[in-house]
């Protein structure tokens, strides 16, 4: 049996997921949670060897979880399961440590065939993803300059930007204008939603 772990914040979505999974004879859904911060312990608890994850959820990220299982308990795999198809998160979630990465609107079939080739030892993306991924290339942005749009994004001033990244506000006017450029933005608001768009933030 291959034994997974759910992480959904959307209880109707996890709800589904967990049912579709049961159908299957080689498949055992040990755990259930709603919230990034749960993962660790149920993890820990039930020792999964998949762990189906969203990106985002309350609490923790699921590429920060992932990251930290690969850390903690390396028997498990994980696989991202979200919403977003955008190849900013693909290239975050296998930085992180993911193993596979399929987008919720997939067919039942791909999420089951991913789950088994991947505790086969093997990788799964989504093939249209991964084909738009190699079309579009790496982000352009600094890690840095990625800190500080995330930043911007909540609309703080320049001041506010520096105090919350301990930079000077001449090192954050320089990361942004760098990220405008690199995103073709015209304001630092729209270099911030187009990154976000991407999945680099």
């Amino acid at each position: 049996m291959i034994r997974v772990l759910l992480a959904d914040d959307q209880a109707l979505v996890r709800g589904a997921l967990a049912a579709v999974l049961r159908i299957e004879p080689d498949l055992d859904v040990v755990a259930e949670v709603g919230n990034g911060t749960e993962v660790p312990a149920a993890a820990q608890r039930t020792a999964p060897d998949i762990a189906l994850l969203d990106v985002q959820m309350p609490g923790r990220d699921g590429l920060t979880v992932a990251a930290d299982l690969q850390r903690t308990l390396p028997g498990c795999r994980t696989i991202i399961c979200t919403t977003f198809s955008r190849p900013g998160y693909l290239a975050r979630a296998m930085s992180a440590g993911a193993a596979g990465y399929v987008v919720k609107d997939s067919p039942p079939e791909q999420l089951v065939d991913a789950i088994r080739r991947v505790h086969a030892g093997l990788r799964f993306v989504d093939p249209a993803l991964a084909a738009e991924a190699l079309a579009s290339g790496a982000s352009p942005l600094t890690e840095r300059e990625a800190d500080v749009l995330r930043a911007a994004a909540d609309g703080g001033t320049v001041a506010d930007i520096a105090r919350t990244l301990r930079l000077s506000q001449g090192t954050v006017r320089n990361h942004l204008s760098s990220a405008i450029g690199k995103t073709r933005a015209r304001t630092r608001a729209e270099a911030a939603r187009l990154a976000e768009a991407n999945g680099w933030l």
